[in-house]
């Protein structure tokens, strides 16, 4: 390669007439440098290790030929004018675009020819144009947004969200636009946004457009922005719009269908006795009536009271005092920083299904975690694990007297148990630890939720 750039000496020995090169070995070089892409490592013009010097002359050489690429490259500006026409005027397409430079051709044309009927074409098209953009740009005013209120859904399940778009005018129709909805991409896992398009919405009405999304993660999710984009009438112009439009999503952790769970059963077994006097008011016939009221129409008959129906002449029905024993449970969950992802979320799922099962069993049962505290209810304790996250750097279980199923992935934390607790612990997936503790408990390796269920139905272990 070397000894196509004609008798050049070494490097080292340039000298004031070896650098006056002339016009035509100046455009050789040049064109062989930027032909081989050899300026990028000066070592390829020498056959000898040589370190170019900001005094070399090549060395000065180089670097205007780099500056020199620099310049005439083009660089990447993307669609931030367009995107900014588009959300504040209205932006051409590309047959938009097109029709455009064909007009100022034939303009062009017609100045040199000084022909009529090519300013009459040129005048047209750019009248069309006027006319398109003013037209696209009238095509969304006026226009108003809202949104019906989200209803709570489990993962997995279909999520319904609905957006009224209400044109308030008298006289004009709105035809032919999209509608995008700005969506978490926690929350469908996959496409940030739902486009949809509405045909015609006739003047002072109101266009309701439902779709449907899976969510695929629990928790608590807000978006507001909302796009309305048209190209109405020939597609020659683009206007986008944005409308605030608040949303609130609630996804609640799966619950599995517990079929019978020994752990939630053997709580409280010392004092069944107690455990099984809030339940004796269903089958009682004397000795706890609290009141005696009027026959309602599906009252058991064993609860009527004969004598004051005959008394009245009418039937009288006992209303029994309901006796609960005091027995509580209590579902609390390890919210440190030390869980793995997957194991979090099966622990949440855990938790909601413990809570459904216990409810179903007529049982007093309460969720906890670091940052609620005590939660009781059904609506209130699906929200509060909709959104829990394992993120607390110091969890402190604090002392209370009933029983507590305790679910954690740090061993370590359950020697502060007490002597009336359960525990669930859930295995790392990479370093399986098996808890030492005198308690009863169960020891989760499930990875899907069918075997989370199938391990929640065996019998604890010790």
């Amino acid at each position: 390669m070397w000894g196509d750039f004609g008798d050049f000496g070494d490097f080292g020995d340039f000298g004031d007439e070896e650098c006056r090169m002339s016009e035509r070995a100046n455009e050789r070089m040049r064109e062989k440098i930027i032909n081989s892409r050899i300026w990028n490592n000066p070592y390829h013009l020498h056959p000898t290790p040589y370190t170019l010097t900001p005094k070399d002359p090549f060395f000065l050489f180089q670097i205007n030929v780099r500056n020199s690429l620099e310049k005439t490259t083009p660089k990447t500006t993307g669609n931030s004018l367009q995107e900014w026409l588009e959300t504040r005027y209205c932006a051409p397409s590309f047959a938009g675009s097109v029709l455009g430079g064909i007009a100022l051709c034939f303009f062009g044309a017609a100045i040199n020819t000084m022909s009529g009927w090519l300013y009459v074409l040129s005048g047209m098209i750019i009248s069309l144009l006027l006319v398109a953009a003013w037209l696209c740009l009238r095509s969304l005013r006026e226009l108003k947004v809202t949104r019906s209120p989200i209803e709570p859904v489990t993962v997995e399940q279909e999520l319904e969200l609905e957006l009224l778009i209400d044109n308030p005018t008298t006289s004009q129709s709105k035809q032919f636009f999209q509608v995008e909805d700005l969506l978490p991409i926690a929350l469908t896992g996959s496409s940030a946004s739902e486009r949809m398009s509405v045909a015609e919405i006739l003047p002072s009405s109101q266009y309701r457009l439902s779709y449907f999304t899976i969510p695929q993660r629990r928790g608590i999710y807000h978006w507001e922005e909302v796009f309305l984009r048209s190209g109405y009438p020939l597609g020659l112009f683009w206007c986008r719009r944005s409308y605030l439009v608040p949303a609130r999503a609630i996804i609640y952790p799966a619950i599995l269908p517990l079929n019978h769970c020994p752990l939630i059963d053997s709580v409280g077994d010392d004092d069944s006795a107690l455990l099984e006097s809030d339940r004796r008011y269903q089958a009682a016939q004397e000795g706890i009536t609290k009141a005696i009221r009027d026959y309602r129409f599906g009252d058991p008959t064993r609860l009527i009271h004969w004598r004051s129906s005959a008394r009245f002449s009418e039937f009288k029905v006992r209303e029994l005092e309901i006796i609960t024993s005091g027995e509580n449970i209590i579902i609390a969950l390890d919210t440190s920083d030390t869980w793995q992802e997957a194991k979090f979320e099966q622990a949440v799922t855990t938790a909601a299904s413990l809570y459904a099962y216990a409810s179903r069993r007529q049982l007093n049962v309460e969720l906890w975690t670091n940052g609620t505290g005590l939660v009781k209810g059904f609506t209130g304790v699906l929200e509060a694990l909709a959104a829990v996250e394992a993120e607390d750097t110091q969890v402190n279980l604090p002392s209370l007297s009933t029983s507590v199923v305790w679910l954690t992935q740090n061993p370590g934390s359950l020697h502060s148990l007490s002597t009336s607790s359960r525990w669930i612990f859930f295995t790392p997936d990479e370093h399986p630890v098996t808890p030492m503790s005198q308690l009863p408990g169960i020891v989760i390796t499930a990875a899907s939720n069918l075997e989370l269920q199938q391990q929640l139905q065996q019998f604890q272990q010790r």
